[in-house]
């Protein structure tokens, strides 16, 4: 329990690149760059009741977007690898969580509540959800049941030339130019999930744990602005830039369940190993491994230095088509290089500054703990990017 209000201010800077972007029916840039500040309030209400609220703001510029209209502020030749500046080139997302947590007087069940609510350009999410944990065994074991329900909403943005005003008279090919497009009629989507988790202290030195989830969406599941093309239709061209054969169509419901754990070992006062295993599936045709490791070096009493990797596989969905290897009778279909088949590794370092008598001072508040750490993604297809993060939390006196 807080004895004092904290303050959690958060940043991170992204940026990734590649040559398989959806927007541009899996061949053109992915270059991508998105910034994003978060500050989370904790307040401790009275000695059993916490409320915290969590706001935060993320804008990013993106090429791959930029090409939903790739006619609008362009300069010469137009081609998937290049951007727009038009209005879809960028975006910001807001959101606003409040959670309300109580906890027994005893110390050894906990309950919370919370409501989200996020906002951008063409999606809007409303969100609720609960949770209860109960710790056992002089609280050497823990088991916890949450969920969660989002009820969103598209805006769709559809590829500027299935828009029923299109027309340009530099549209090359053979024959007249007419995709077999029609709108989403269902513009929303519910997502429902169920999570379990179960944590053990399995000695002075051990830490087990496990953890399930259950995920059920329904509605529009496609993204309205990603284009896919046809392998037994003509192809159509301004410029250099391909135009849609149709977005992507993909199912209206989807199941998933991820399962897995984490084991953490200390080693000694300079070592701990912390593990970490997944196991995914879905009804999509997708499954996925996950396996990472952290080893923090405790430096001293202030500072711990975070070395970390992480490995990534998964399979192809069942819908996903390479760009022109779809064929127009299929009903459904993608070429969204994230439903393919790759794996992945990420590699990271981070440090941590920790002062439990918050000595520096920012006006009343103390700092108690300072996290930077710095990470490099690299994917099997081409698609490798950057993050750095910035974490502080500091403590009202």
């Amino acid at each position: 329990m807080l004895e004092t209000a904290e303050i959690d201010l958060l940043f991170s800077y992204y940026d990734q690149d590649g040559n398989n972007a959806a927007v541009t029916g899996g061949e053109g840039t992915e270059e991508l760059t998105d910034v994003t500040s978060s500050i989370v309030v904790n307040i401790p209400m009275n000695e059993d009741d916490i409320l915290t609220v969590d706001i935060g703001v993320s804008a990013y510029s993106s090429a791959s977007s930029s090409n939903v209209n790739p006619f609008d502020g362009a300069n010469g030749n137009v081609s998937p690898f290049s951007a727009s500046s038009g209005a879809s080139r960028s975006d910001v997302l807001t959101y606003f969580k409040p959670t309300y947590q109580h906890t027994s007087e005893d110390r050894n069940s906990v309950m919370s509540a919370n409501i989200y609510v996020s906002s951008e350009y063409d999606y809007f999410s409303l969100g609720f959800g609960g949770g209860f944990t109960q710790l056992f065994n002089e609280k050497n074991t823990e088991v916890s049941i949450s969920g969660q329900v989002y009820l969103d909403k598209w805006n769709p943005q559809y590829p500027i030339e299935l828009r029923n005003d299109f027309f340009d008279d530099r549209v090359n090919g053979v024959g007249t130019y007419n995709p077999i497009f029609s709108s989403f009629q269902d513009e929303n989507r519910n997502s429902y999930s169920v999570s379990f988790g179960f944590s053990q202290i399995l000695s002075k030195r051990l830490q087990g744990a496990l953890f399930m989830d259950i995920v059920s969406q329904n509605g529009l599941l496609s993204t309205p602005h990603q284009r896919v093309y046809f392998g037994d239709v003509n192809d159509f061209f301004i410029d250099d830039f391909q135009l849609a054969d149709d977005v992507e169509r993909l199912p209206d419901s989807r199941f998933k369940i991820p399962i897995g754990g984490r084991l953490n070992y200390y080693l000694n006062d300079t070592f701990v190993l912390r593990t970490y295993y997944r196991y995914y599936y879905d009804d999509w045709g997708v499954t996925s491994h996950t396996a990472s490791i952290e080893v923090p070096i405790k430096l001293n009493d202030s500072f711990t230095l975070y070395p970390t990797y992480r490995y990534y596989k998964q399979t192809a969905g069942d819908y996903f088509y390479a760009k022109e290897d779809a064929l127009s009778t299929l009903p459904l279909y993608t070429s969204d290089y994230d439903l393919s088949d790759y794996n992945a590794h990420q590699y990271g370092v981070g440090i941590r500054y920790k002062d439990i008598f918050t000595k520096a001072k920012v006006f009343t508040f103390g700092l108690k703990t300072l996290d930077l750490r710095f990470g490099m993604y690299d994917r099997s297809d081409g698609l490798s990017a950057s993050i750095i993060t910035l974490g502080t939390t500091f403590v009202g006196n």
